[in-house]
């Protein structure tokens, strides 16, 4: 999935530009619609490179995953009862499957993972909806709206699948430590 965004941003970048340029020697109110829609598609994929690279490098995938912030709290089990997680949670695609790979990391640095895989999919949420902001300069509202809208709603699918495994793999975790913990007595 990394290598697939990556592409399809050079993608827009190449195209962005190409309009861009033609736009500035043939302006149009029709150019300026598809340069518009294309550079706001283009924001939103570069800003989630951006975003995660920059928690990366930050974090390193280190975030104490027992902070209050990514505890559960008492509601969230109906929530996902009522968006029945359970059944459509395996199917949402990993930007990096290496990361959640048990042969490869314990089990704490799993859960360290999905607490870094949620804020970085917060802070996008935050990203998407101020990009309603470039309404200010270009106009164009219904673009802008409808596309920070619907891209908060697909980074919230992100936030909810590591909230709802989170909660279970914690208790994974602490099971193996309570069982290594009698094993040494």
């Amino acid at each position: 999935m990394a290598r697939g965004m990556k592409i399809i941003t050079a993608l827009l970048s190449a195209v962005f530009c190409g309009l861009f340029i033609w736009y500035y020697f043939v302006p149009n109110s029709t150019l300026l619609a598809v340069l518009i829609s294309v550079g706001v598609t283009l924001y939103h994929f570069a800003m989630r490179l951006l975003v995660g690279f920059v928690i990366n490098l930050i974090f390193k995938n280190k975030i104490d995953y027992n902070l209050w912030w990514f505890r559960e709290r008492k509601f969230e089990g109906c929530i996902y009862k009522l968006l029945r997680v359970r059944r459509w949670g395996k199917h949402i695609p990993t930007y990096s499957p290496d990361t959640f790979d048990k042969s490869k990391h314990t089990w704490q640095e799993i859960a360290m993972a999905t607490a870094q895989a949620e804020i970085v999919h917060e802070v996008i949420i935050v990203f998407s909806l101020l990009s309603m902001l470039f309404i200010i300069p270009f106009g164009e509202p219904a673009v802008f709206i409808i596309t920070a809208v619907c891209a908060s709603l697909f980074d919230l699918i992100f936030v909810i699948m590591q909230r709802y495994n989170r909660p279970k793999l914690v208790r994974y975790i602490e099971r193996l430590e309570r069982k290594n913990k009698k094993d040494c007595e």
